[in-house]
């Protein structure tokens, strides 16, 4: 019986107050839940594949950069909306740069690539 008494005390079973990490490992591991948690937060813009038929923030982007490249999307609008004008300035920038990997006039991964090595 010793050895029961001997373990509750341990385990703190008799101690009524907040358990305490023995690590501190333990606590870097598991933030603690906040009361009111966060909404999730929307895709990071500029990441992810974009083609026609998208909008939002990511496509406001590629617009932007887009634009910086002369003759690729030259009197573009920056609307948000990837449309055919859109499509066919990335495959431009995809044909002139040779860009391979991706659907033509698809943005992916390495026309994202190229087209941020070449643009603010």
């Amino acid at each position: 019986m010793s050895g029961l008494i001997l373990a509750s005390s341990l385990l703190g079973i008799d101690n009524p107050g907040p358990a305490v990490p023995s690590a501190p490992s333990e606590q870097l591991d598991r933030p603690p839940a906040p009361d009111n948690p966060a909404p999730r937060l929307p895709e990071i813009p500029g990441t992810g594949v974009l083609r026609q038929g998208d909008s939002g923030h990511g496509v406001y982007e590629l617009q932007v950069r887009l634009l910086q490249v002369p003759n690729v999307y030259d009197g573009g609008a920056i609307d948000g909306r990837y449309d055919k004008e859109v499509r066919a300035a990335v495959a431009r920038f995809q044909q002139w740069y040779g860009v391979r990997g991706d659907e033509t006039g698809v943005y992916g991964d390495n026309t994202r690539l190229a087209l941020m090595l070449r643009t603010k």
